[in-house]
C-alpha cells in the first residue's frame, strides 16, 4: 500500500510537471490530482524538490531498464550488444510513438531543464552499463580493447544525433528511412569493436 501510493504521488506529479512545467506546480496540486491530503503527501515527501528529484529517478530509470536487462542477460557479447542497441532505438521510436505532440511541445517549453536532468542522468546509467557490456567483452576476448574503449562517446553521439532525427522526423531529408538509420549504426558499432578475428 505504502509504495503504490508513492507511485500514484510521482505518477501523479510527473504528469503535472509534464502539463503544466514544474514551477507552477503545487503541492496542493499534486495532492488534489492525487485524491490525497497534502498530510498523505508529506508522508513520503518533505517538499516539492523531493517530488522533482524522485521523479526524476524514476523517469531516468524507466529510460534505462530495457538497456540493465539486456546487459543482465546470459547473451554472449556480441549479441548482447546488438541487442542493447536494438532496445535503444525502440526506446526512442516508442516514446516518440506514444507521446502526444501537445505533450512533447509542453516538455519542450515548460520543463525544459527537468527533461536535460533526465537526459543526463539516463545517459549516466546508460554508459555505466555500456562501459560493463564492453569489459565483459573484452575480458571474454570478443570485442577489440582499444577500440572499445572509444565506444562509449561515439555510441552517445551517434544517439544525439539519431535521437534528434527521430523527434524532428528528418530522416527523409538525408535520403534515408529510420530503419536504414538503426540496421547502419548496430552494424557500424558492432563492427568497429569487434575483434578482426571474429569478424
Amino acid at each position: 500500500m505504502v509504495s503504490k501510493t508513492r507511485e500514484r504521488l510521482l505518477e501523479v506529479a510527473h504528469q503535472l510537471f509534464a502539463s503544466n512545467g514544474v514551477e507552477r506546480t503545487t503541492m496542493n496540486d499534486i495532492a488534489t490530482a492525487s485524491d490525497k491530503g497534502r498530510r498523505t503527501i508529506y508522508t513520503y515527501f518533505k517538499n516539492k524538490k523531493e517530488i522533482y528529484d524522485a521523479v526524476i529517478e524514476r523517469e531516468s530509470e524507466s529510460i534505462v531498464t530495457k538497456l540493465r536487462d539486456v546487459v543482465c542477460s546470459d547473451l554472449e557479447p556480441e549479441q548482447k550488444l546488438r541487442k542493447f542497441l536494438e532496445a535503444r532505438f525502440d526506446i526512442v521510436e516508442e516514446t516518440i510513438r506514444t507521446s502526444a505532440t501537445s505533450q512533447f511541445i509542453s516538455y519542450l517549453t515548460l520543463d525544459y531543464k527537468r527533461l536535460e536532468r533526465i537526459r543526463i542522468l539516463a545517459v549516466n546509467k546508460e554508459q555505466g552499463l555500456i562501459k560493463k557490456m564492453i569489459d565483459e567483452g573484452v575480458e571474454k576476448h570478443v570485442f577489440d580493447p582499444i577500440q572499445s574503449k572509444l565506444l562509449p562517446e561515439v555510441y552517445q553521439m551517434i544517439f544525439q544525433g539519431t535521437d534528434y532525427c527521430h523527434l524532428r522526423k528528418s530522416f527523409g531529408q538525408l535520403g534515408m528511412t529510420a530503419s536504414d538509420i538503426r540496421n547502419s549504426v548496430i552494424d557500424f558499432l558492432i563492427n568497429t569493436i569487434l575483434l578482426k578475428s571474429k569478424l
